[in-house]
């Protein structure tokens, strides 16, 4: 299986990248981590990869490893830092015919595997190699819910068993769909605190969101949305009766303290059908 940084370990890294000094290492990573590139898809960008295709900005990804080439959704963010690196660097950027090139020479496998290494270690997440940001992405996406077929046109994908056979998706699906993912993965990378932060109270105010599987606990964070949650009650096959009412009030009721309109629907139509059950 691809290895992959979880959750915890992209904010921290994502959060180095964010403040990283060096604005050429800092568009480096980041381009490898929002975009999913390959390293060698990433050295060989030309100088002016960038494109607009209705109201989004995509990256023109030249023929690489599977002999095509592709279009990859930009970030907002990567727009802004291209531009400026274009603007302040257009003689080095000319000279080579490369995008990513600065003062010492266009960017290679070796560099940028160091700079990986170096925001990865002042994360304190280990040893983290560029590929691993590619299936990170990919990992992150599927989790909340985007397409595989979007998937892999995103990554560049020849089917959807990732054995390299191509399938080229460029509109606009793909393009929404790429971002609400990086709004939710944004709303956890804004949200980056020091070890020592959380106090017993806020711990404890983070431990009330945890719900109770049949064989633990989940410990997702109150604020993201899960469409597993009440996923046996929303099912056709579902069946609730009167005896049950108790339960569902304390259900519709823990809904909304912690303020989630959809379950707090969900329980109350299922109240209204069991009190309506017991009138008749």
């Amino acid at each position: 299986m691809p290895k992959f940084l979880d959750d915890a370990e992209m904010a921290k890294f994502m959060h180095q990248a964010n403040i990283e000094p060096d604005p050429f290492r800092k568009l480096c990573v980041l381009l490898l981590a929002r975009t999913g590139m390959r390293v060698g898809e990433l050295t060989n960008l030309p100088q002016d990869p960038v494109v607009r295709i209705g109201d989004h900005h995509w990256l023109h990804v030249p023929v690489g490893k599977l002999r095509n080439d592709r279009y990859v959704p930009l970030h907002p963010e990567l727009v802004e830092l291209i531009a400026a690196w274009q603007a302040g660097n257009a003689d080095r950027i000319a000279s080579t015919g490369r995008l990513l090139t600065d003062k010492v020479s266009a960017v290679d496998r070796h560099r940028l595997t160091r700079m990986v290494r170096r925001v990865a270690k002042r994360a304190q997440i280990g040893h983290v190699h560029p590929h691993q940001l590619r299936h990170t992405l990919a990992t992150q996406a599927i989790n909340r819910g985007m397409r595989l077929e979007a998937v892999a046109a995103l990554l560049g994908h020849r089917n959807l068993e990732m054995t390299l056979v191509y399938a080229r998706i460029a509109d606009r699906t793909v393009a929404d769909e790429y971002n609400d993912v990086s709004a939710k993965v944004d709303h956890l990378y804004s949200t980056i605190l020091p070890a020592d932060a959380e106090g017993p109270h806020m711990q404890r105010l983070r431990q009330q969101h945890q719900r109770m599987l049949g064989n633990g606990w989940c410990q997702r964070p109150a604020q993201m949305d899960c469409r597993y949650e009440t996923i046996c009650e929303a099912c056709t096959y579902f069946a609730t009766d009167p005896d049950h009412v108790p339960v569902l009030i304390r259900q519709r009721d823990h809904a909304q303290q912690h303020h989630q309109p959809s379950r707090v629907r969900l329980y109350q139509q299922l109240l209204d059908n069991a009190t309506t059950e017991t009138k008749a």
